[in-house]
């Protein structure tokens, strides 16, 4: 792989910043208009169903970030009652990519996160989407 765990790891420090300082304002309340929240700041939130890409054994729960080359994104992988069972970050640059499993306090942050998703809906309507 290209890209080494160094630089894997600088981009998704970069994005749990980012979604930490958005997950503040969403618990403050401090949602103005000028600024983003944490329900706009990724592209997409949809599901990803088990032999969607070749030897894909297991269905996972994508949050996309930024999408071309490169693009990244978290991964929840699930249990059948929508607990998460383990987060990866993928960064992905043209035929090349390469993964982080969420550890520690990154995991816990994005575990609320997940909450997050399915409190509001977003988890049963990707379900509905990918059904459709």
């Amino acid at each position: 792989m290209r890209h080494r765990r160094s630089t894997i790891g600088r981009e998704m420090r970069s994005r749990i910043h980012d979604l930490h300082q958005l997950w503040e304002a969403y618990q403050l309340e401090y949602e103005d208009s000028g600024v983003e929240t944490i329900f706009n700041y990724g592209l997409a939130f949809d599901y990803v169903a088990p032999g969607t890409f070749g030897d894909q054994r297991e269905g996972y729960f994508r949050f996309q970030l930024s999408w071309g080359g490169p693009s990244d994104e978290f991964r929840f992988f699930v249990n059948l009652d929508h607990s998460c069972h383990r987060i990866e970050y993928w960064f992905l640059d043209w035929f090349d990519g390469t993964s982080i499993t969420c550890r520690d306090g990154d995991e816990s942050f994005l575990l609320e996160l997940w909450e997050l998703f399915r409190e509001v809906g977003s988890v049963a309507q990707a379900l509905k989407e990918r059904v459709q």
